[in-house]
């Protein structure tokens, strides 16, 4: 039959899986998905309720990501011929692995890293040479280095989701520098880490550094991603690559209007840093934990034989925090992003209660 091709393309696409979004739980405490809720509600209405005002959605977009390219410009300090936009880092992403990626290309990466990228490289029949992280939930720059020159692409999520490990600036420079290939710096975290690659890229042509709104200014559902790059690479990406439209008139504009704010997200940030620490050092004090350092807006911890248990019971409690499990030689994985203070100190209640 003329369509059995097509049947088994099909079949072959649903025994991939698929990303795995966490559960929508509804009126629970949302400490699942690394979203920005330090930042007010207001932050966002105010500027949605201006973007209205400025646009006219019956028109294309015309002239309006140049507008917003300027506006990334001025916030990043990066030229706007470096930089490009996407719908949400997870199209960029996309969009690179499959106009570069190949079934003879090797990505290198760690292991575990983003998992939309994982299952796009498996979409895309993209072999992965995954370095695991130590039991610690530290990565081994020397065991990067040498398998840099088996891999023609480099990944690696600064800071990493889930664990929110960060090289060195020193180490992670020495090997985006030694590496022989495409280099996808994934900084999705990167505000809540010690260091960007950011100005690298005008002086690396082979460097793409992809980061977004979502998490850093609380605008997760705008679906508002961009990328650092050369020049080179930049054009060929915005005017072959991308969508003619890839982002929504209020998106463009909301874009624009937040980062002209972006004290609030910088404040926003120091608060989320501060209450990243209380919840390490709070989740420490118990024996029933083992705590990850973290350089995200989320802390990792392992909960052992605990971690179905306490996961289920804050659940019952409306608090939702995402379920991991095994993590190389851990177990039981629990991460939890770092909501508000007063987020933050209900889900350390509820551990508190659950422990005694």
């Amino acid at each position: 039959m003329k369509t059995g091709w097509f049947e088994k393309k099909v079949k072959d696409f649903s025994s991939i899986g698929g990303y795995e979004k966490p559960e929508l739980q509804q009126d629970s405490l949302k400490l699942d998905s690394n979203e920005n809720y330090v930042i007010a509600k207001q932050f966002q209405t105010d500027i949605i309720q201006k973007a209205r005002k400025n646009l006219d959605v019956r028109e294309y977009p015309l002239g309006g990501v140049e507008r917003l390219v300027q506006a990334i410009s001025k916030f990043t300090k990066i030229p706007a011929s470096m930089i490009g936009v996407g719908n949400g880092s997870d199209q960029i992403i996309d969009l690179i692995l499959s106009n570069f990626g190949s079934k003879q290309t090797k990505v290198l990466t760690s292991n575990p890293t983003f998992g939309f990228f994982e299952e796009r490289c498996k979409l895309y029949s993209i072999p992965l040479i995954a370095i695991p992280f130590s039991k610690y939930m530290k990565l081994d720059i020397k065991e990067f280095t040498k398998q840099s020159k088996n891999a023609d692409i480099l990944y690696l999520d600064s800071p990493n989701n889930p664990t929110g490990f960060q090289f060195t600036k020193n180490d992670l420079q020495k090997l985006v520098k030694s590496f022989d290939g495409l280099v996808i710096i994934d900084e999705a975290y990167g505000e809540f880490g010690k260091y960007s690659l950011a100005k690298q890229v005008k002086s690396q042509n082979n460097l793409v550094v992809i980061q977004t709104v979502s998490k850093s200014f609380g605008l997760a559902g705008l679906r508002l991603g961009y990328f650092l790059a050369s020049k080179q690479f930049t054009e060929a990406f915005n005017q072959v690559l991308q969508y003619p439209y890839p982002l929504s008139t209020i998106t463009i504009e909301s874009g624009i209007l937040a980062l002209e704010k972006s004290h609030v997200m910088k404040d926003a940030i120091q608060v989320i840093k501060q209450e990243r620490t209380r919840i390490i050092e709070t989740l420490r004090k118990y024996k029933t934990f083992e705590v990850f350092d973290s350089e995200a807006n989320f802390v990792l911890f392992d909960a052992h034989g605990s971690y179905q248990r306490i996961f289920t019971a804050l659940s019952e409690q409306g608090i939702s925090i995402r379920k991991l499990g095994k993590i190389g030689s851990h177990e039981g994985c629990l991460r939890v992003t770092i909501g508000t203070k007063e987020m933050n100190s209900k889900f350390l209640l509820a551990i508190r209660d659950l422990l005694r």
